[in-house]
């Protein structure tokens, strides 16, 4: 029997998962353009920052996952393309480098005291060696809403990771972006959507607390 979105995101058992919502990867000190210009023609950062508003004002916790590299590169891999073009673009001064503006998240999201921040100095997920699933369990969250980018990696990972530790997944198909934009909706639409359940914004927010 499906499950109803409102028992799903209920404040109980709910959180907003913000993925990687930082200045030097998608705002003003972004590192990739074309995600940069994605982010800004959907909407995507506005969106997740009104749900993460909606969330706090019900009581639902909002954490924060960002990606965090030391000036010099220590406990960073670069096995991958992604990871070894993020090293040389830290290199080169540039990138979410820990205690530098790029790594402050975004102002759409409005951050508050009462939000969680889950910092990684490696890897392309947050579940992996991170505090995230014990803090997650701590706060009794059995349903995690990912928003933030990018669909072609990080939150597509989320949610695998996710589901693979027992938790439900709802999705903002609005509050994420990925490149091409035509891709992130095929991934979405034809993964994605098998894992965790598809909504919006406005609809979740509606289960909380309607304005």
């Amino acid at each position: 029997m499906a499950v109803e979105l409102s028992d799903l995101v209920d404040p109980d058992h709910a959180a907003v998962v913000t993925m990687e919502c930082q200045r030097g990867v998608i705002g003003d000190l972004a590192m990739m353009a074309a995600l940069r210009d994605e982010v800004v023609a959907t909407g995507s950062i506005e969106a997740a920052g009104e749900l993460c508003r909606r969330a706090r004002a019900a009581a639902v916790p909002v954490v924060h996952c960002t990606a965090e590299f030391r000036a010099d590169g220590a406990g960073s891999a670069t096995n991958s393309r992604l990871l070894a073009m993020s090293a040389k673009v830290r290199a080169g001064g540039g990138g979410p480098i820990e205690g530098t503006a790029a790594a402050e998240l975004v102002p759409e999201l409005d951050a508050q005291p009462s939000d969680l921040v889950v910092r990684r100095l490696h890897g392309v997920t947050p579940f992996t060696a991170t505090s995230l699933d014990q803090l997650l369990r701590n706060l009794g969250v059995t349903t995690v809403i990912p928003v933030g980018q990018s669909v072609n990696v990080a939150i597509t990972g989320l949610v695998m990771s996710a589901v693979d530790l027992g938790y439900q997944v709802v999705l903002p198909r609005d509050a994420v972006a990925g490149v091409p934009h035509d891709y992130a909706d095929a991934v979405i639409e034809h993964s994605l959507s098998l894992l965790a359940t598809v909504s919006s914004v406005d609809e979740i927010a509606a289960s909380w607390r309607p304005e």
